[in-house]
């Protein structure tokens, strides 16, 4: 069993959550994880890095000048790579990296990555979290009454909050994330996971007592 203490606002300790790892995953695979994380990033990069063939380069395909009797090299079209401004032998063209993984591989990858945040000892249980307007200062405070302040961090809340998002957008190294959107790339690229005890029971599949 895991067992942690849940914290409100002001970084008091008001309960104690248990609950059983398998109802997360399994165990943590590593191997997993870095292929998901893996597909994640490839699927982040552009690919828009072209450069032009000789093909695509504005100019005359007409030879320079005559083969022979000029006393000068053979010399053909302007657009050659060998000429400056001439087309790029073998140029980059644009390419799309992206790939994609299992539907359930992905799935089971952002649960092992929750596990992995509570069994390193990187996961927060907050009491509960709400804003009655966009402040950021209401959650940089609770932040640093928690002593996540000085690290990156991923907030999970139990469903989409306008407020809360607003609030949070502004703090340095700060994501706020539903329950239900979370990934194993979000999840393991933020250093310490802060999660509202209702975002923990919707992750677990349990209702909210």
């Amino acid at each position: 069993m895991i067992s942690l203490p849940i914290r409100d606002k002001s970084g008091q300790e008001v309960g104690t959550y248990e609950f059983d790892p398998a109802d997360l995953a399994p165990g943590v695979n590593r191997q997993l994880l870095h292929d998901v994380v893996v597909m994640y990033e490839a699927n982040r990069r552009v690919g828009t890095s072209a450069t032009k063939s000789r093909g695509q380069v504005a100019g005359s395909t007409k030879k320079m000048y005559r083969q022979k009797g000029t006393g000068r090299a053979r010399a053909g079209a302007k657009r050659t790579p060998v000429r400056r401004g001439g087309g790029v032998t073998f140029g980059k063209v644009t390419r799309d990296f992206s790939y994609r993984l299992p539907k359930k591989a992905v799935r089971l990858a952002t649960r092992m990555a929750l596990l992995s945040k509570f069994l390193d000892g990187q996961a927060v249980v907050l009491d509960e979290l709400s804003v009655d307007a966009p402040k950021t200062k209401v959650v940089a405070g609770v932040l640093r009454s928690l002593g996540l302040d000085r690290q990156s961090c991923l907030l999970a809340i139990d469903e989409y909050n306008v407020d809360l998002w607003k609030s949070g957008r502004n703090i340095a190294d700060l994501r706020v994330s539903p329950a239900a959107d979370l990934n194993a790339y979000d999840v393991l690229r933020q250093r310490q996971f802060l999660v509202t005890k209702a975002a923990l029971d919707k992750l677990r599949g349990v209702s909210a007592e």
